[in-house]
């Protein structure tokens, strides 16, 4: 399993592969991303929105949807089962590895769901083709099967605390992780899931273009922050984004597929 496919590849295969723009930005940013999908995108790509396309029958940020719900979502896209999808995003927390997380749960062949490497950001500074023009999607019937093993919910997470059956990584930065910091969002409270390893999510990521560090320098990350990667993990964050990031990196790692707590601090921090 390669999750991260690069900028060279898509562009030879960009008439071979479903592209969506996961972009999704914190609401605090006052940046719009289906405002800022229309003005450029990569050619063929559907703008895919993870608020919208989520759970709407809870408060909880962009929670899964239902499986059914799910299927209605990509269906409307145009996607097949057999189609291989390329995510990616122009966005600040990395927001393409949660949708690619997100069509992994929901059942998708593994090598058939990436992420562009870099995303948007490397492919503007390679002057690599935009366009403008909204993709008119044709319906299909997708099918999808709910790997539910790769997500955990508050209740197994507090069992953890004594149990310490896996270990939690949160993937936010380490002052809110300590609680030195107010939450970003209301009636969160401040620190953390005791027991839980901060690994903030820009440590993986290389600032000058986004791209994901090299393996052997994931690998060396996640064992300087204490994280013994043949242990069982799960991933937090804020709320589920930045988690699949580490998941994602993980996953490069050590091959397997990553175990996300969907509901993060927007629920467990909950006052």
């Amino acid at each position: 399993m390669n999750p991260l496919k690069s900028t060279e590849w898509l562009e030879k295969n960009i008439d071979k592969v479903k592209i969506l723009d996961a972009t999704w930005h914190m609401p605090s940013s006052n940046r719009h991303a289906f405002e800022e999908y229309q003005k450029n995108h990569i050619k063929n790509s559907i703008f895919f929105d993870l608020d919208k396309n989520s759970n709407q029958k809870t408060s909880l940020p962009h929670m899964l949807p239902e499986l059914k719900e799910w299927e209605k979502i990509v269906s409307k896209l145009g996607i097949e089962n057999n189609d291989h999808i390329v995510v990616y995003d122009n966005s600040d927390v990395l927001s393409a590895s949660r949708c690619w997380f997100t069509f992994l749960y929901f059942g998708h062949d593994i090598n058939l769901v990436s992420v562009l490497d870099g995303g948007l950001k490397k492919w503007k500074l390679e002057n690599r083709p935009l366009s403008k023009e909204n993709v008119s999607s044709v319906k299909t019937n997708y099918k999808a099967s709910s790997k539910n093993n790769l997500v955990i919910n508050i209740d197994q997470v507090e069992k953890n605390i004594e149990k310490k059956e896996f270990c939690l990584i949160d993937a936010r930065g380490e002052e809110r992780f300590k609680g030195l910091v107010e939450e970003p969002r209301k009636n969160l409270r401040r620190g953390n899931v005791k027991g839980s390893k901060n690994l903030p999510f820009s440590k993986i990521i290389n600032p000058e273009n986004n791209t994901f560090k090299k393996k052997e320098e994931l690998e060396n990350i996640f064992l300087n922050n204490g994280i013994n990667l043949n242990e069982k993990l799960a991933f937090s964050c804020g709320s589920g984004i930045t988690a699949c990031v580490l998941g994602l990196a993980s996953a490069v790692v050590n091959n397997k597929l990553p175990v996300i707590y969907d509901g993060s601090w927007a629920e467990y921090g909950l006052k």
